[in-house]
């Protein structure tokens, strides 16, 4: 499966869709509705008795003067637009054709669109350019309504995609685009004229007043004048980057004005560059042509050239926008926008500058996208969607090559069933698979998430996950197939777009690198690259982009304190210890603020502060030295301490007061990191365990439940708290003389998931060698594990596994008298938290094994191992209260656990409790003349020997 576009759609020239041509023929008369729509879902579970809600579709109503016609449904509101306009087409007749012109054709139409825009019509137009065209009208002496060829280039998207069908190197190339207007231009001499050797054309007939009149009667009134702020780039490295002031006449016109900065006297010889950051933006960059602009206005289209410019390269200016820029330059955000007729503007700071310039790099665009440029870094592991924090790598990947002209990255999905992945990964000696902390949870599509593609969506499989990333002449740029398996595509997706930033970031930051280094870069991400291409399409444009932290983190000179990640004799740690203190896995808040200090902390400038900044501590969300400090703190306390300047591109683009900034700059200063430790969230139970134990718990407690079924010869089990079934899609992995399985559970989500995962396992494996061949009937049942119900008498075996902390203790006793006095297994396994373990995973000090385990415990504040846990007991608690039942119901009771050892403090990680029956139910008087009780519901039921209902 490939998500994010295939590389066909990817670098298919550009077409008028089914919408755009309803457009052009009917106008404001094309009305269309889109509306909500609900269709029965397909769950995929025949037999699930719980309504499934199936994902927001939409369906439009296309009408037009003669007739509607209305779309099928589908999830994006624009595709249900597309699909109504495109039956509307078919309706009337007219083929959308997918193949496009060819470049004669793409030339005859060039001239009809350069004759069109000169027309008496387009003046009126609500166009960007029109609005140019107007204000042209303006211009004085000999340069009233001369429009300049740069302004009719980056202006209409229909001339310059007619331009890259005529000539794909225009891509590359986009002044050629000018040759093409101005020979267009030539070959309409009794509509425009145009000069020889120079980038302006106006009408050959004045436009009629009353066309003049009725455009300008639709400029709304405006100031006196346009104040904005520009910055001015040198071409020549040692010249500094500079603001400039642009004002702006309500009579005048914007480009004269940076014509006069770049020193021109006439402004149509200004270039104007690509657009910077979002397509949508104003923001360009304006520099001056030769005297006399070389053109190539031969007859040959396909083959025109490039003719050198002649002037020098400002390196600076080009690594913004990914062209070539020639002599100084003027980086401003203005001109007109299709929202109005009005100029629009804003104001470009060089603090924005120094921000565009850390964007071209990935962990600059994550650094943004946290308002955290001298603390956050791009973390290493993407680990849950939850703690995630800033931009998603897939969002991230999509910008950087959005940044470098490259093509949207394409994402191939491959789904592998979860019993061939388990062998994969123990061939690999790898982890089985690679978990996410809600795996319990039902997986929700967010806008920065994948599509999920429900041929691949099988429960019971696992996600790997190839990037490929092209440029725009289709040539594979670099790929990425990393190995790894993960239980939710979009964490497959989220962390191989990763590990390409991951690897950008440490290739662009020394593109001159041996040989041999680049290839074991490349191994330790999974990458392959293509250098020729990669270095032609990404590293030329970083020339003056230096936006990586420094390796080295402590300071040079002793008196600026500074610090290295092992060596915390510099940091000074202040308050109370709380004990509350992070691992790795938790989620920190924190209140930070970095200030540049001069030598000796005679004088400080704040550059950047956050009151409430989060991020996961283990992951590189972080500066490293940032991390170190405050691994050594507790909840509550604050540090101080120092690290030599980042590059000046960071700082200047966090600094608040960019002149004071400046200044500080010109001294020997570091950096002041002041912080505050906010709040600690541990990492959820099950990433704690993983952490620590191998296998994890969960899967040594499913060990630990086949190894008692085959013990006793167990040919019926009932999970009490089954929850989405974890416990039953294991077993039917392991070979047992299980022939009928049952659940109850109270969460209809965690029981819709479980029959789906059932059902994925006992119907659609249908090898006759397949463990789960011995399973006759399978059952889960919505009901309280407190209430009784007839059916689930008498089995074999019972478990309930981590359920009862989630109860309160009242509860869980009455669940304990229950189970064991009315449903009567032969035998009951019941797992919990040990309390006292809590210490190991939460990595708090462990006082001595001499000391009184009493006093250790009192001495120990932990927390729960979850924020839903009710209670978490001791051992002699658990014991106690296990105990007592045995006694009670005439059951013998043994203690056992996993994950740790029973001789060795603090025991294991989670206590488990079997209880053995020890009486036989017909000597029991209470089973006499007793009814049946039904107080579940049954929400999905499979039987080997009939098929299941469907829905």
């Amino acid at each position: 499966m490939e998500t994010g576009g295939s590389l066909v759609q990817a670098i298919r020239k550009p077409t008028l869709t089914p919408k755009a041509i309803i457009h052009q023929k009917f106008g404001s008369k094309a009305s269309y509705t889109v509306e909500e729509v609900e269709e029965p879902t397909q769950n995929g579970c025949p037999g699930l008795a719980i309504l499934q809600k199936g994902p927001c579709l939409y369906r439009c109503s296309l009408e037009l003067p003669d007739f509607t016609v209305v779309s099928g449904s589908f999830k994006k509101k624009k595709d249900a637009e597309q699909s109504a306009a495109q039956i509307a087409l078919e309706k009337l007749g007219i083929n959308l054709s997918s193949d496009n012109p060819t470049a004669e054709e793409a030339w005859r139409e060039l001239i009809a669109r350069v004759k069109y825009i000169f027309s008496n019509e387009f003046l009126s137009a609500l166009h960007p350019l029109s609005s140019h065209f107007k204000a042209a009208l303006r211009r004085v002496g000999d340069l009233n309504a001369s429009v300049p060829a740069s302004v009719i280039a980056i202006c209409d998207g229909k001339l310059n995609n007619l331009c890259k069908i005529i000539n794909p190197t225009v891509e590359s190339h986009p002044l050629l685009v000018l040759s093409y207007i101005m020979r267009a231009a030539a070959g309409l001499p009794e509509l425009v004229v145009s000069a020889e050797g120079q980038l302006s054309i106006w009408r050959k007939d004045p436009y009629p007043p009353n066309v003049i009149e009725s455009s300008i009667s639709q400029q709304s009134d405006v100031a006196e004048s346009i104040t904005t702020t520009a910055i001015y780039i040198p071409c020549s490295p040692e010249k500094a980057v500079e603001p400039v002031i642009l004002n702006i006449s309500s009579t005048g016109y914007y480009l004269d004005v940076i014509g006069q900065i770049l020193g021109l006297s006439d402004a149509n010889m200004v270039l104007i560059s690509r657009t910077i950051g979002k397509a949508s933006s104003e923001t360009r960059l304006y520099f001056a042509a030769p005297k006399s602009y070389p053109l190539d206005m031969s007859s040959d289209l396909l083959n025109a050239k490039v003719v050198p410019f002649g002037g020098p390269l400002n390196a600076k200016a080009s690594s913004l926008c990914g062209q070539d820029i020639y002599g100084d330059s003027i980086l401003a955000s203005i001109g007109y926008t299709w929202k109005g007729q009005d100029i629009f503007h804003e104001d470009v700071t060089l603090q924005s500058y120094y921000r565009m310039l850390i964007s071209k790099i990935p962990s600059g665009v994550y650094k943004l996208s946290r308002e955290a440029i001298l603390a956050a870094e791009l973390p290493l592991t993407f680990t849950t969607k939850t703690n995630w924090k800033g931009s998603f790598p897939r969002e991230i990947l999509s910008s950087f090559c959005r940044q470098y002209r490259l093509l949207e990255p394409v994402f191939c999905v491959s789904s592998i069933p979860l019993k061939a992945s388990s062998e994969l990964s123990r061939s690999n000696n790898k982890p089985e698979v690679s978990e996410s902390a809600e795996q319990e949870r039902e997986y929700a599509n967010e806008n920065e998430s994948v599509d999920v593609d429900p041929k691949l969506a099988v429960l019971g499989s696992s996600f790997t996950c190839e990037v490929k990333i092209y440029a725009k002449g289709q040539d594979l740029i670099l790929e990425c197939a990393p190995d790894v398996l993960y239980k939710k595509q979009n964490d497959a997706v989220q962390s191989a777009s990763l590990k390409v930033l991951s690897w950008l970031n440490a290739y662009l930051k020394d593109t001159y690198m041996s040989l041999e280094k680049e290839k074991q870069l490349a191994n330790v991400f999974d990458i392959k690259f293509y250098r020729q291409i990669f270095f032609k399409e990404v590293v030329k444009c970083l020339s003056v982009c230096n936006c990586q932290h420094n390796e080295t983190l402590g300071g040079k000179e002793p008196e600026l304190n500074g610090v290295v990640e092992n060596d915390a004799s510099y940091i000074n740690i202040e308050g109370t210890d709380s004990g509350l203190c992070p691992s790795n896995g938790s989620l920190l808040c924190v209140c930070y603020s970095v200030s540049l200090v001069t030598k000796g902390e005679l004088q400080k400038e704040l550059l950047e502060s956050i009151e409430e900044f989060e991020f996961e501590m283990g992951t590189g969300a972080v500066i490293p030295c940032l991390e170190a400090v405050v691994s050594q703190m507790s909840v509550g306390q604050s540090a101080c301490f120092y690290t030599e300047l980042p590059p000046e591109d960071l700082v200047l683009a966090a600094a608040k007061d960019l002149a004071n900034a400046l200044a500080f700059l010109t001294s020997p200063c570091c950096l002041e990191y002041s912080i505050i430790l906010l709040q600690v969230t541990e990492p959820p139970e099950d990433r704690m365990e993983q952490a620590l134990f191998n296998p994890p718990l969960s899967k040594q407690r499913v060990e630990y439940a086949v190894q008692h079924i085959k013990e006793f010869c167990a040919t019926s089990l009932v999970d009490f708290g089954c929850g989405s079934g974890s416990l039953l899609e294991s077993l039917l992995e392991y070979p047992t003389s299980l022939e009928t399985i049952a659940g109850v559970d109270i969460s209809q989500k965690s029981l819709s998931r479980a029959a789906k995962v059932l059902h994925s396992k006992l119907v659609m494996k249908s090898d006759f060698d397949a463990p789960c061949r011995s399973i006759k009937s399978a059952i889960l049942f919505d009901g309280s594990i407190t209430d009784f119900d007839s059916r689930l008498c008498e089995f074999d075996l019972a478990t309930c596994l981590e359920v009862i902390e989630h109860m309160e203790e009242e509860q869980a006793s009455l669940f304990g008298d229950i189970v064991l006095s009315s449903f009567r297994p032969r035998i009951l396994i019941v797992s919990t938290p040990n309390y006292e373990y809590n210490v190991v995973l939460q990595k708090s000090n462990l006082t001595s094994h001499e000391d009184d385990p009493e006093e250790k415990i009192q001495s120990q504040s932990c927390k729960f191992r979850n924020h839903d846990h009710k209670f978490e007991w001791t051992r002699e608690q658990f014991q106690h209260w296990a105990s007592e039942l045995a006694v009670r119901h005439k059951y013998r009771v043994e203690f056992s656990g996993v994950g740790g050892a029973v001789d060795l403090e603090p025991g294991f990680a989670s206590q488990i409790a079997v209880f053995r029956r020890v009486f036989l139910p017909e000597d029991d008087d209470s089973l006499k003349d007793e009814n049946s009780v039904c107080q579940y519901k049954v929400i999905w039921e499979w039987n080997r020997s009939r098929p299941p209902l469907t829905n």
